[in-house]
Parts: C-alpha cells; sequence; structure tokens
C-alpha cells in the first residue's frame, strides 16, 4: 500500500478536527464537508470507517516520524526520552 505523504494526512485530521469543533459549536450545513473528509481519510489509509482511519493515520505519522529521524509526538502522560 502507498502511504500517503505526512503533510497531506496532517491537513486531513486538521480540516476533520476543525469540522468537528464547529459542529460542537453547533453551526450548520458541515456534514457534506464533513463527509467528504472523513472519506478521504478512510480512502488515504486504506480504512472504512473514521474511527479506524484516525488510528491509521496516527500511526502512519509516528512511523514516518520515526523512520525520519525526526521525533515523534509522545502518548498522553508519557515522557519524551532524551
Amino acid at each position: 500500500m502507498l502511504t500517503p505523504a505526512p503533510q497531506y494526512l496532517r491537513t486531513l485530521l486538521a480540516r476533520y478536527a476543525d469540522l468537528r469543533i464547529a459542529q460542537s459549536r453547533g453551526e450548520k450545513g458541515l456534514q457534506h464537508r464533513l463527509d467528504d473528509v472523513v472519506y478521504t481519510l478512510c480512502v488515504a489509509t486504506g480504512t472504512t470507517c473514521v474511527e479506524d482511519a484516525l488510528a491509521a493515520a496516527d500511526a502512519m505519522l509516528a512511523s514516518q516520524a520515526l523512520g525520519s529521524g525526526q521525533p515523534a509526538l509522545a502518548a498522553e502522560g508519557a515522557e519524551l526520552a532524551a
């Protein structure tokens, strides 16, 4: 499977987060845009539901960061290794 570019995944994740935040604030007319982002995330990650797509995107970004020598984000509550 081809792996999407990290910046592309970050952009999709940011769009998804922005739309979910706007939706939680009661903004209307966002469902079509949210559906489009979810579909694109699923296609980019090779998954079929948003929960799996989010987890896969996070794993891909972590894997790509480790492979490139860039520091990966620590899990909540974990300390960064020096």
